[in-house]
């Protein structure tokens, strides 16, 4: 025996709890068919679910006078119907144009506009759509032949925040049987049969022929698919949620993560190379998304192949490497780690700034004082420094903590501050080797972008110290040294 629509609508929102006793619903409303038997229904169970109800209209303005039609027939249907009608116009085509936005998503994007603000301006406490079993099986087809993942599946979800669809597991069909009993009129959109338009052909061709010549259940089997990718999904999601609480940090820079625990998000499970048979691999790839998310401020556009570039980049890449994503998100490798940032206006004019510093670059000569102190400024770093000759070794304990001491009589002119160069290398105090200046801010965890403007000391061409590192051992101090050079820099060097 077949259940009665109302029956399966009632089943539907006491097993997802949607609606409270005393609950105000605001009613999507488009006037065709299927919002139109959704009013319907709800002012034949508004009663027993204990609620009141309202109508919502938006009219897109996307058919000329057949959109002011509809928004008229709503109207004159909640008037009929003795319930409180809020309508919204907006230019859709225009504002899509004005935003970059496909025609399609700016209308559903600005229709879902509406209706938070209804609930936020407190007109209703929920709003229900008339998304049909229909609806979802025709979504899932259409993502598939697109191209779509687990969560691209699961498709239409039943309640979405204060949005709920309680029509999601009735037919169309049933929809219209439950109007014509009630001799009740509705719009037809003709843009809905509109074949050139993917869900068109998906709606009027590719489902009646599964269903007449492969599965005349193919719509159940549809939407029991995309159920059971929504169930995988929550796990999914809540598994990412708490993975992400103990795993990103928030930085200056951006959304940081370690490379290890990113590619080995469970550290329990087998470790084995290469990202195809690594047992996380499928949390490693949510984890991304949700990093670019964090970065994008909005979620999509990232593809499967942006994805895996980012893994490969843990997996391979070298300090400084870095990849541009879309909406001007960058993923760089600094030692260890990533981080996923979007520059912002004041990021990109700093930025850019620096490449024509690290282009033109900067040398300032240096007199010294045959005593007391001098200060040389280096604009393009925004710092100074002061150098103090000082007796030796009779101040040695006032230079314990800041600064660092060169041997005075051991510096030859000309005396030169510059920012570094690749081929710069020197032996450091106490080695006995010489070492590549390069190494040593891989050593030091200097950023690839730290390095085009830091700051170097040489003593008639020959390195004699660089910030952060030790002094070159032919110019440190010794058992000899009588006067020392104190050189105080005015903080560390401003971080990329």
């Amino acid at each position: 025996m077949k259940i009665p629509i109302q029956r399966i609508l009632l089943n539907t929102i006491q097993r997802r709890q949607t609606l409270r006793s005393g609950d105000r619903l605001g009613l999507a409303v488009s006037g065709g068919a299927d919002s139109v038997a959704l009013l319907r229904l709800f002012e034949e169970l508004h009663g027993e679910l204990g609620i009141t109800l309202c109508v919502l209209h938006f009219n897109h303005q996307l058919r000329g006078t057949d959109s002011d039609a509809d928004e008229a027939f709503v109207k004159s249907l909640a008037v009929a119907r003795g319930l409180e009608c809020f309508a919204e116009t907006a230019d859709v085509a225009e504002i899509a144009k004005q935003r970059a936005w496909n025609l399609e998503d700016a209308a559903r994007r600005l229709r879902y506009e509406f209706c938070d603000r209804i609930i936020s301006q407190g007109v209703a406490d929920g709003v229900a759509t008339a998304h049909t079993a229909d609806d979802q099986a025709e979504t899932v087809l259409a993502r598939m032949i697109r191209g779509t993942g687990l969560a691209g599946l699961s498709s239409i979800h039943p309640v979405r925040g204060k949005i709920i669809r309680p029509l999601i597991e009735i037919r169309r069909h049933d929809l219209r049987s439950f109007l014509a009993e009630r001799k009740q009129e509705w719009r037809e959109d003709a843009t809905n049969r509109d074949t050139q338009r993917l869900r068109a052909r998906v709606r009027h061709r590719l489902l009646p022929e599964l269903e007449e010549n492969f599965s005349p259940s193919i719509t159940d089997r549809l939407c029991d698919l995309a159920s059971l990718a929504r169930d995988d999904e929550d796990f999914w999601s809540a598994l990412v949620e708490e993975r992400h609480q103990r795993l990103i940090s928030r930085t200056a820079k951006g959304f940081s993560v370690d490379v290890n625990e990113l590619l080995f998000p469970i550290p329990d499970l087998p470790r084995q190379k290469g990202a195809a048979s690594n047992s996380c691999h499928a949390l490693t790839q949510r984890l991304v998304r949700r990093l670019y998310a964090d970065a994008a401020h909005t979620e999509g556009q990232l593809t499967r192949h942006h994805v895996e570039q980012v893994i490969l980049l843990a997996e391979h890449g070298s300090s400084g490497r870095k990849l541009e994503l879309p909406g001007g998100v960058t993923v760089e490798r600094e030692f260890g780690r990533l981080i996923f940032r979007r520059p912002s206006r004041a990021d990109r004019l700093m930025s850019d700034k620096r490449n024509s510093q690290a282009i033109a670059s900067y040398q300032y000569e240096v007199t010294l004082p045959e005593s007391g102190s001098t200060a040389i400024s280096i604009p393009e770093l925004g710092r100074s420094f002061r150098l103090k000759m000082i007796d030796w070794p009779t101040a040695q304990r006032d230079t314990k903590h800041e600064g660092v001491v060169l041997d005075a009589e051991r510096l030859a002119a000309p005396l030169v501050f510059r920012n570094w160069s690749p081929g710069d290398a020197y032996r450091p105090s106490g080695r006995r080797q010489m070492r590549k200046l390069a190494r040593m801010f891989v050593r030091g965890r200097v950023g690839f972008t730290e390095r085009a403007l830091w700051p170097v000391l040489t003593s008639a061409g020959r390195v004699a110290w660089a910030d952060r590192m030790p002094v070159a051992d032919e110019f440190s101090t010794t058992d000899a040294t009588r006067t020392g050079l104190w050189i105080v820099v005015d903080g560390p060097l401003r971080q990329a």
